[in-house]
């Protein structure tokens, strides 16, 4: 049995006990996980298994949990034409009195790694043409599609009003914050969750639908350190970048980098600042040229 854990909030695996947690999973799913290459973050655990296979444990509050639930990583195991680990087995449980929910699922061990160990990135990674091609490839087979599920970045609900006040706290200038289309997104396309030289995409526990653009903006925003790199997404994700929704959501993700959060060692920061003013003078003017400002 799972030890007793405090709230939600203040939960972070990274430092917090989790033996139990692994032997109950090993017995559920009934594998052997890699004690020694352990991947710990602060609400996530990742090992290899002694079958070949990963596994993934989440700690979620209910807070972060909605109507839909959470089991995205299982859901996703549907979609056609992604790039991503094949998806084998789940299971979930709440310890009685605690605010949240565990989660595990096995999957498919990928070979390549992760292209940066965090969000973003700050060298240039030597990515093959192959690599491009199959991103483009995963984004538009997974925008084609169709879910009921909604995405969940940051595990938060996207919706229109969440994005219009995000937008009108940080860039008041903008003022038609509406969102044209919806498609289905990753909803936290970051450098660490894709993989290279060959491409897959992992950890959808929060895909669904969001509004356009979404992906591209993420994984854009987290290469505005390497000039050349945000220049190659930018080049290779266009129709959606440029599109008026890709541009709202490009701000979207530049509101967390330049709003009232900021802070000057941020190695995006800079670069954000330049871009997000390019992009408030671009909407403005479609809005002057195009009466709403629609995709053209």
């Amino acid at each position: 049995m799972t030890a007793s854990l405090p709230g939600a909030a203040r939960v972070d695996l990274r430092r917090q006990p989790v033996e139990d947690v692994l032997k109950r999973v090993e017995e559920a799913l009934h594998v052997q996980l890699d004690r020694q290459e352990l991947v710990r973050k602060r609400r996530s655990l990742g090992g290899r298994t002694e079958r070949g296979t990963w596994v993934r444990i989440e700690r979620r509050g209910f807070e972060r949990i909605g109507p839909q639930g959470w089991n995205g990583t299982e859901a996703a195991a549907v979609l056609q034409g992604v790039a991503m680990p094949e998806w084998y087995q789940g299971v979930a449980w709440r310890e009685p009195g605690e605010p949240a929910m565990w989660r595990a699922d096995e999957l498919e061990l990928i070979a390549s790694p992760s292209i940066a160990k965090g969000a973003l990135v700050l060298e240039e990674p030597a990515l093959p043409h192959a690599w491009w091609k199959a991103l483009n490839a995963s984004l538009d087979a997974l925008a084609a599609q169709r879910t009921p599920r909604i995405a969940t970045p940051d595990t938060m609900t996207i919706t229109q009003e969440q994005v219009s006040r995000t937008l009108g706290e940080v860039f008041p200038g903008v003022t038609d914050t509406r969102i044209e289309r919806w498609v289905p997104a990753h909803a936290d396309l970051t450098w660490a969750n894709v993989m290279g030289p060959e491409f897959f995409i992992i950890d959808w526990e929060d895909w669904g639908m969001a509004p356009r653009g979404l992906d591209a903006a993420t994984l854009w925003g987290n290469a505005l350190a390497v000039p050349a790199l945000a220049a190659r997404v930018q080049q290779e994700r266009r129709a959606d970048l440029e599109s008026r929704d890709g541009k709202l959501m490009s701000l979207f993700f530049l509101a967390k980098i330049v709003g009232p959060h900021a802070y000057e060692e941020d190695p995006l920061l800079a670069p954000a600042r330049k871009e997000a003013e390019r992009l408030v003078a671009e909407i403005s003017s479609d809005g002057v040229s195009g009466g709403r400002g629609g995709t053209r």
